[in-house]
């Protein structure tokens, strides 16, 4: 499905209404087509499924990494993302993204995972979603079930409206697989994402 960008002009314009603005003065004019090109990018992750966006990036690369019976953990930390609340359509930013999964005798391309991370944030989301996404693509495209998720982000609708608290964080992890059920594990990957 894609984005209506003429709905959304007619949307905006209509918004600027309500706020008791003139949709027509100078320095309003163009803003429905300018919020219209830009929701077109900052939600272009609302076109694609999680299985769409596993195929998109699917990019893999067939190699053993098992060396007597050792699964050797691959980190990729600190991807930077944005994302918008789907409860107030509020900026969700200073979002960084740790992933962290178990190869099952391939890799995936390092830029495929920020990619990944990219385009689920490029929807109305909420936090905790936004992990399980990453953590479902990431399972499907690579064949292991053994995924790990850290976020850690800032939300608008707490730090510029209702309480303002400008410092709170807040943090999400998704633990799919050994990552859930092995402490060892969970302790590793958290002592290197979180720090």
């Amino acid at each position: 499905m894609a984005i209506d960008k003429e709905a959304i002009k007619e949307h905006i314009r209509g918004i600027l209404t309500a706020l008791g603005d003139d949709p027509e003065r100078e320095g309003l004019k163009e803003t429905p087509d300018r919020v219209a090109r830009m929701y077109e990018e900052v939600f272009e992750g609302m076109n694609y499924t999680n299985h769409e966006i596993a195929d998109m990036f699917s990019k893999t690369f067939e190699d053993d990494l098992t060396i007597k019976n050792h699964s050797d953990m691959v980190i990729v930390k600190d991807i930077e993302i944005f994302s918008y609340c789907e409860h107030h359509l509020a900026l969700m930013y200073d979002m960084k993204v740790s992933v962290a999964y178990l190869p099952e005798g391939k890799v995936l391309g390092l830029s495929k995972i920020a990619r990944i991370c990219d385009m689920v944030g490029k929807r109305l989301q909420l936090q905790e979603r936004i992990g399980s996404d990453i953590a479902e693509i990431l399972m499907e495209v690579s064949g292991s079930k053994d995924v790990a998720v850290y976020i850690e982000g800032s939300h608008s609708c707490m730090s510029a409206r209702g309480i303002k608290k400008q410092n709170a964080k807040t943090v999400t992890t998704t633990l799919r697989g050994a990552f859930d059920h092995d402490d060892t594990l969970k302790w590793h990957f958290m002592m290197q994402a979180g720090k």
